[in-house]
């Protein structure tokens, strides 16, 4: 199939574009890389009379080292996000979900704004952007605002952008000390969707004793999950005190309920997720150990 009929824009400003959404209204949708939109054009499940290309505009590419996180702007591909230094060496949890991102022409292409504002239930991105409490930067014709990862995820492929609102940035704070991060997730096949993954930070005090964690859940629901009683529960105990498994029945307790699919039952779904916050939880211990 082909696309309906649309007029394409191409404003050189993100002041522009805005100013643009505001004129056209709901009739107008923003493109940047198009890898979850351009399909669903194609298949007809979605249409407008108007797209506002992003790729031209000035200030929405890069990716910048400040003195307590790293800025990333809405329109940097994965795959110059896979490729930073910086962002390997300070944010490392975002470069390890990288390569789990469908395949390196989606990466190629693929935005990582797009890919949080899509707000897909098994997106890596918008599990880490939980997970290490970044703050997602907009843009209306109305002005600036700061949204926190915590409540931006608001249901499957929503989240809380105003209509008239463009994502502009990502601020991701850079955890120090002794920490370790790991993603871990269950796919039929490598690039497909997860059936059900987990991102788990964690810092160690001096004394090898859990001071600060963070555990996702994604996959499993409308939008991911962070399991806040778990981390709750894990502050002040020694590592070595902890099982895997433990953490990994405590975080998918959390969850009210996992929908049954052609992929598997709710109690199946619940065990995978439970086997990969445990596999990511042993990872990310052990390297806080390590350091």
């Amino acid at each position: 199939m082909k696309p309906a009929a649309f007029t394409y824009h191409v404003p050189g400003t993100a002041d522009a574009a805005v100013t643009l959404l505001a004129e056209l209204g709901e009739e107008a949708k923003f493109i940047a890389g198009g890898q979850s939109l351009v399909p669903m054009l194609a298949l007809r499940l979605a249409a407008f009379e108007h797209l506002i290309d992003l790729r031209a505009v000035a200030g929405l590419r890069g990716i910048e080292g400040r003195a307590d996180s790293v800025w990333i702007g809405a329109a940097t591909t994965h795959a110059d996000v896979g490729r930073s230094a910086e962002i390997r060496r300070r944010v490392p949890l975002l470069a390890r979900a990288t390569p789990l991102i469908g395949h390196f022409q989606i990466r190629n292409r693929g935005t990582i704004g797009g890919a949080i504002a899509h707000a897909d239930a098994a997106g890596e991105y918008p599990a880490v952007a939980l997970a290490l409490d970044a703050e997602l930067e907009a843009l209306s014709a109305r002005g600036r605002r700061v949204l926190p990862a915590s409540g931006f995820f608001t249901g499957m492929w929503s989240t809380a952008l105003a209509a008239d609102e463009l994502l502009t940035g990502m601020a991701f704070p850079v955890w120090a000390g002794r920490c370790g991060f790991a993603i871990e997730e269950f796919a039929r096949r490598s690039g497909d969707f997860a059936l059900a993954g987990a991102v788990v930070a964690v810092r160690l005090d001096a004394d090898s004793r859990v001071d600060r964690c963070a555990v996702v859940v994604f996959g499993l629901g409308p939008t991911p999950v962070r399991a806040t009683h778990t981390e709750a529960e894990l502050l002040g105990r020694e590592v070595t005190a902890v099982t895997a498994a433990e953490v990994g029945h405590s975080a998918t307790a959390e969850l009210n309920s996992i929908p049954a699919d052609l992929h598997g039952s709710a109690d199946y779904r619940r065990r995978l997720g439970a086997v990969m916050v445990a596999r990511a939880w042993r990872r990310a211990a052990q390297e806080a150990s390590d350091d």
